[in-house]
C-alpha cells in the first residue's frame, strides 16, 4: 500500500521534474482488453478481458515504455501530456512512438472511486488496448 501512495504522488506530480534521477516504475498486468474502429468510425465494443501476465516498465531516464509480453512492445515517449487529476481519476499521458515507428498515446489512469484500480491505454488511430495493471514493487 505504501508504494502504491508513493506511486499516486509521482503520478500527481508528473515523472519530468528531474527525470535524470528517476527510477523505473514497474507493473504487473492481470488482463488485457481491446477494441477497433468500425468502418463509419465509431468504435466496437471492448473485448471480453482475458488473462495477461506481463510486466511493463516505465523508465522516465530513458523514456520508454516496454510492455514484456510474447512479442516485446516498445514505445519511445516523445512527449509527456498534462496530468489529470480530480476525485474521480488521474490520468498520466504520454505521446508515443512504438517500435514499428506508429504514433499511439498511452494514459495510465487511476480510477480512485474504484478503490484506485489502475489501468494502462494505449490508443492507436484504429485499435485500442487496455491493461488492468497494479504495482509490481
Amino acid at each position: 500500500m505504501k508504494n502504491l501512495k508513493i506511486l499516486l504522488l509521482l503520478m500527481a506530480f508528473g515523472f519530468g521534474f528531474q527525470k535524470s534521477y528517476a527510477q523505473p516504475i514497474r507493473f504487473k498486468s492481470s488482463s488485457v482488453s481491446f477494441t477497433d474502429k468500425k468502418n463509419d468510425g465509431t468504435w466496437n465494443e471492448w473485448s471480453d478481458f482475458v488473462e495477461a501476465n506481463v510486466l511493463i516498465t516505465l523508465d522516465p531516464k530513458k523514456d520508454l515504455i516496454l510492455i514484456n509480453s510474447a512479442e516485446v512492445q516498445s514505445f519511445k515517449i516523445k512527449a509527456y501530456g498534462e496530468i489529470e487529476d480530480n476525485d474521480e481519476v488521474n490520468i498520466v499521458p504520454f505521446e508515443c512512438v512504438d517500435n514499428r515507428y506508429s504514433n499511439c498515446k498511452i494514459l495510465i489512469i487511476t480510477k480512485k472511486k474504484e478503490s484506485n484500480r489502475m489501468q494502462i491505454y494505449i490508443n492507436y488511430n484504429e485499435v485500442k488496448f487496455v491493461y488492468n495493471i497494479y504495482n509490481s514493487n
